[in-house]
Formats: C-alpha cells, sequence, structure tokens
C-alpha cells in the first residue's frame, strides 16, 4: 500500500472527495507510480485515466494485477485486431442508451461515469466520453421499456449506476416500479471495489424500497476485497439484496486456478456469490488481456471438486455480432451411447454413468 494514500483511506473520506482527487494526468501518477509520464499521456489522450485514491492506495506496482486493471498500457495504441464494438450494442439499441438483445430484458446505460476506468473495459469507446446520460434520454427509455411488454427485467448498467446520486438513482428505479411488466432490477456495478465508500447506509436503505433489486458485482482479484470492500458488501447484503459476483478473465491478473480459487473463496466470504467469469471480449485497446479460450477452460476444470458448487462460476462467451451469452463447459463427456455416458471428474478418472431405464409396466 501506498504509504502517503494510507491515511486517506483509514479516515474515510466522503466518496465524493475521493473522486474529486482521481488521478487522471501522466504527471499525477508519476508522484505515486513509477511510470513515464509522458508515455501515459500519449495513452489517455486515446482512452482516458481514472484511478480514485482508494484504488491507487492498494497499488504496489504497475505490473501487479491491481496495476495492470488501472494504469495505462501502450498496447492499448497498437491493438488493431479487436473492435470497437465487437457485441454490436449500437445495432442493438432502439432509443439512446438501451440495448435490447433478449426478448425478455434490456441493458439500460444510466451513466457513463465510472470510479475508475478500467483498462479492460467492454465499452472502452465510451467511457469517459461523457459524465450524464441526459433526463430526455431516459424518458425516451422508459417509454420503449413501457410501450414492450414482454421487457420484465431491466438491467441498470453504464459506466457505473452506483456513481449516480441517491436521488437520481431513485428517480430511475421509481419510473421502473411503475411500468407494470418490468418485475425485476438488476444493478451492475464496480463500485464495492474501486469505491467501496460510495456504499454508505442511505444508499442500501433507498434501494431496498425497490426490491426485488440483484447487484451484480465485479471483482477480479483477491487483492480487491479489502475489509472496506466487505463491509460495503455487508451493507448491501443486510439491506436484503442478492448480491452476485461478475469477474472477467485477465492475462497477468487472475489467469490461474490458484488466483481464480482465492478470488471465488473471498467472495462468497462477503456473501458474493460467484455468477459469471466472462472470457474478455475483443475489443479494441483491450488485446493484451485476452488469454486462450482454452486456458478458460482448464481453470473451470481445476475449480470443479476443489471448491464448492456454490464457489464455481459459469464461465461465459459473448457472441460476436450481439448473438448474447453462451456458457463453456470442461468436456466432462467422453462417450455416449444407449447404455449410458462415460463421464471423467475433476481427478480424471474415467466412470460409466447409466441410461435412463423404463419399467417394463409401460408406466
Amino acid at each position: 500500500m501506498i504509504p502517503h494514500l494510507q491515511m486517506q483511506v483509514n479516515h474515510g473520506p466522503d466518496w465524493h472527495e475521493i473522486l474529486s482527487r482521481c488521478v487522471s494526468t501522466g504527471n499525477e501518477l508519476a508522484e505515486y507510480l513509477p511510470v513515464q509520464a509522458q508515455t501515459i499521456d500519449k495513452i489517455i489522450a486515446r482512452y482516458p485515466m481514472r484511478i480514485p485514491s482508494y484504488y491507487l492506495s492498494l497499488i504496489r506496482s504497475p505490473d501487479d494485477p491491481l496495476g495492470r486493471q488501472a494504469i495505462p498500457s501502450i498496447a492499448e495504441l497498437t491493438d488493431k485486431i479487436c473492435h470497437e464494438d465487437p457485441l454490436a450494442e449500437d445495432e442493438q439499441t432502439p432509443v439512446p442508451c438501451l440495448v435490447h438483445r433478449y426478448p425478455d430484458r434490456v441493458l439500460f446505460w444510466v451513466s457513463n461515469r465510472c470510479a475508475m476506468h478500467c483498462r479492460f473495459c467492454m465499452r472502452k469507446r465510451r467511457i469517459g466520453t461523457a459524465d450524464t446520460v441526459s433526463e430526455a434520454v431516459m424518458d425516451r427509455a422508459f417509454g420503449y421499456i413501457h410501450d414492450h411488454a414482454k421487457i420484465r427485467e431491466v438491467v441498470l448498467s453504464g459506466g457505473d449506476p452506483l456513481l449516480l446520486e441517491n436521488d437520481a438513482l431513485k428517480r430511475i428505479l421509481t419510473m421502473l416500479r411503475r411500468i407494470s411488466h418490468v418485475e425485476v432490477i438488476r444493478i451492475h456495478t464496480r463500485a464495492p471495489c474501486t469505491l467501496p465508500q460510495r456504499i454508505e447506509r442511505p444508499l442500501a436503505e433507498m434501494l431496498k424500497a425497490f426490491h426485488p433489486v440483484y447487484i451484480n458485482i465485479h471483482f477480479n482479484h483477491p487483492d480487491e476485497i479489502t475489509p472496506r470492500a466487505a463491509q460495503a458488501c455487508a451493507l448491501l447484503a443486510d439491506a436484503g439484496i442478492a448480491l452476485g459476483g461478475q469477474s472477467v478473465l485477465l492475462k497477468g491478473v487472475n489467469d490461474d486456478p490458484q488466483t481464480m480459487g482465492r478470488l471465488m473463496r473471498a467472495l462468497l466470504r462477503i456473501r458474493v456469490k460467484p455468477y459469471y467469469l466472462h472470457h474478455a471480449d475483443p475489443v479494441r485497446g483491450t488485446g493484451h488481456f485476452r488469454t486462450s479460450i482454452e486456458k478458460g477452460l482448464d481453470i473451470m476444470r481445476s475449480l470443479r471438486g476443489h471448491l464448492s458448487g456454490m464457489c464455481v462460476p459459469q464461465y461465459m462467451i459473448d457472441l460476436p455480432g450481439g448473438g448474447g451469452k453462451i456458457p463453456l463447459l470442461p468436456e466432462y463427456v467422453k462417450a455416449m451411447s444407449c447404455g449410458g455416458i462415460i463421464v471423467e471428474n475433476y481427478q480424471g478418472r474415467t466412470y460409466r454413468y447409466p441410461a435412463e431405464v423404463h419399467s417394463d409396466s409401460g408406466t
């Protein structure tokens, strides 16, 4: 932990104050870590940087697992293979800030603002370009949701929805709850990880009034799960909000079985149920974070049997062109026949599992 930031973390400044002190230039970052300020400024001219003092205090070097997530790399500018919008979100946006990919749910961008600009962000093309989404844009989204009765679930995303002020977030939730066919509201956030000071009791109490509300929280490394982050998650869980964990498989961050196992166990300890492990999307400027799918499957294979089922997420890829998410599984079924299947367990041993047995009575 960086010594001269320790006092800021321990004294618990207001989250607005922490955001006001975010590091956003090469010279500012060079005061804390050994980086080339000119190189950093060259990168952030294309992809802005924002690191809150809290998260910066957890980074020990630019190349450690947390530093890689927060500190710009020149590889962001040399990536020519990946695409700006590989998931075709813009093509599936019927009104601004609303992605309608699946029949029964929509993703609602309510903010372009994040506490930290993660270098692997799937919306790298958007984040940092504007801070607010206007009320007029939101009202068009509410109208679209109201007019499409098949939509029963709304996912608030961004940016980070929890970077909105309580009153602004309350307005959004109130408007959604007035639409009779909206049954479930989900919030996707990284704030408990990058800015846990944002999670205060008034926020948790406000969210509690709009159940059923589910929150998926983004952690990528066990070192991100600090006592302060655990406290933030506890406030939300104590308000009766079900918490799910979403992580991204990132080269040099968590792409080994030991780190991933530690992360999943740590999530469960703080009442965050591991939900998805995302294979990194082929987004322009993030290619240096991508691993092979074989690596991901090997990690998933290593988790099975060594961690409880509660600890094991689904390994997901998001199909290019807006095809949606599908799970990837290690190859456990080795052979199939009318007599049953041959399967391999987590230890590599094979077993025969019998086929369905039909009664002679015809019942």
